[in-house]
């Protein structure tokens, strides 16, 4: 079967329309000048030459044992280096496994259990963490941003190869390939759990074709140039270069999302579409008007969720504002018109999706009415296929052949979709999904807590903020400052809570499960602890 046949179901395209090997071999001989990526103003590949330095990436990952099928961590701040892995390991056949790079303690420890890999692409900066935690199968690391060499000063030391070494020509490649189909699973993504640890979501080729793909985004081309803002290990900072892969188009992927550098990296690459989180539009609208607020290339910018004044950002700097409602099990189900004049909505229902909305019997409720919203997709394995290694989960998640979002949503007499709230504990904080299960975990290991609860409240930013309300062990009292450093060392920088509230014991129902609602409900009283007040200041770490 070659890369342009499979079959008479028209739902399924061909390899070479989404299946990264072939993408790149196929654009690399129809645009290889062609500037496929931008990482600063020095930096920059074209489609030949990504292909080439992928190609090398991928024969030193194969003579290291990495074979299709494996999965393998990649641990990684955005660089070029992340994005050649992303693609060598896919490249193989073998399976993309990314990590977020503020993971650490039990967090790391699960994903590196869960995920199976014999082997990890990690930044030096990171090594360090893996220190004092168990490595599961962990037999050999590939080590970025430093010249490391040997074995890791680790409690299980590890051999090392620097990511340098990785090198190889196509010539050895015939011997290591074997065809790789649209449903085969392209990558692992972990995203928060809600009543146990973080999940690891199977996504094929065809699932993250689809998710940013022609029938989702038909507003986009393959003449676009594409500013992605968020990491490489959530769905958005991978998921839009391969959307710009598959089209033929081409990325601009900078470190991090900078408020001040964001209009003049848009103008010197030439940026066509941009994604912002709604707190990333806000961060832009705050910033005085200018007479160059319009002296850019951008045509397309999503928005999500919606901002208040989403309308006003759409002519002040002249762009095409859209929305969506996705997440990293689905495939971009909601999605708008430009620029929507519907306050909150998150769009309306694609076409080749169905979704419904229903009450906890799965039985659809009326028309205004707010109900979880149920998910599928006419093309087959256009959705997660899964949680790895979590059979139960899937099930509940898939029950009654729909893909239950655990998100409420109403609608109105248009077709409009709103968001409503969440059903699950999980919490978003500055475009990051926060499982309220993995920060109580880590406050309960406190020795001065008995009980925690941790939710979302309101941020004057959008989306949430982390608070915790605990109740002290007997005897002991709960210092919050305290509690702050010793969180700082165990959670990512960006779970670590604002809010802390002490209750001589949690408000609970019956069967004696906490009653969050009461305590969301309830909010920041007066009696609660706020970090920022205090003047402490957690920062990302900088790798």
């Amino acid at each position: 079967m070659n890369a342009n046949n499979h079959g008479s179901d028209p739902r399924v395209p061909a390899r070479d329309v989404c299946v990264v090997r072939y993408l790149l071999d196929r654009w690399a001989a129809e645009r290889g000048e062609m500037t496929y990526v931008i990482f600063d103003a020095v930096r920059r590949y074209s489609y030949r030459e990504m292909r080439e330095r992928v190609i090398g990436v991928a024969v030193g990952l194969a003579r290291l044992g990495v074979q299709q099928g494996d999965h393998v961590l990649a641990w990684q701040p955005t660089s070029p280096e992340m994005l050649t892995t992303y693609y060598a390991i896919n490249y193989l056949g073998a399976v993309f496994v990314p990590i977020n790079t503020a993971y650490r303690g039990r967090l790391l420890e699960h994903v590196i259990e869960n995920s199976d890999a014999k082997l990890a692409v990690v930044h030096a900066s990171l090594v360090e963490r893996l220190s004092g935690i168990a490595l599961s199968r962990l037999e050999r690391l590939v080590v970025t941003g430093a010249p490391v060499h040997g074995e890791t000063p680790l409690s299980a030391p590890l051999p090392v190869t620097p990511f340098g070494e990785l090198t190889g020509t196509e010539a050895e490649l015939p011997a290591l390939l074997r065809p790789i189909e649209p449903w085969h699973t392209q990558s692992v993504i972990y995203t928060s759990g809600t009543t146990g640890p973080s999940k690891g979501v199977l996504s094929s080729y065809l699932h993250m074709y689809t998710n940013p793909g022609p029938e989702a985004w038909p507003f986009l081309t393959g003449a676009d140039r594409f500013l992605v803002n968020s990491p490489m290990f959530h769905i958005g900072g991978m998921g839009l270069p391969f959307a710009m892969l598959a089209r033929g188009g081409s990325i601009v992927l900078p470190e991090r999302f900078s408020t001040d550098n964001f209009w003049p990296t848009v103008k010197e690459h030439g940026v066509t579409a941009i994604f912002l989180l709604g707190v990333m539009a806000t961060f832009l609208s705050k910033a005085d008007p200018s007479p160059e607020d319009t002296a850019h290339s951008v045509r397309i910018c999503f928005i999500v969720p919606l901002i208040e004044g989403a309308q006003e950002f759409s002519r002040r700097f002249g762009v095409n504002v859209y929305t969506i409602f996705n997440m990293t099990e689905i495939s971009s189900p909601i999605v708008s018109a430009p620029n929507p004049g519907v306050r909150g909505t998150c769009g309306k229902v694609r076409a080749g999706v169905d979704v419904r909305l229903v009450d906890e019997n799965d039985c659809e409720v009326p028309m205004g009415s707010v109900g979880e919203m149920l998910v599928r997709t006419d093309r087959p394995w256009a959705m997660s296929h899964g949680y790895l290694k979590e059979p139960q989960a899937t099930a509940r998640a898939w029950r009654n052949g729909w893909f239950h979002t655990g998100d409420a949503f109403r609608t109105d007499a248009d077709g409009n979709f709103f968001f409503v709230d969440r059903m699950k504990d999980s919490i978003r904080r500055r475009g990051e999904n926060i499982s309220s299960f993995e920060v109580e975990a880590e406050v309960l290991a406190h020795a001065d807590v008995r009980e925690c609860a941790a939710l979302g409240v309101p941020s004057e930013l959008g989306e949430d903020e982390v608070m915790i309300v605990v109740a002290p062990a007997p005897g002991h009292t709960v210092d919050p400052v305290a509690l702050i450093q010793f969180l700082t060392t165990r959670l990512a920088y960006f779970m670590v809570p604002r809010y802390v509230r002490t209750l001589v014991d949690l408000p609970k129902t019956p069967s004696a499960k906490v009653l969050k609602a009461q305590l969301r409900g309830e909010g920041v009283t007066t009696d609660t602890w706020d970090r920022d007040k205090a003047g402490i200041v957690i920062r990302r770490d900088r790798l």
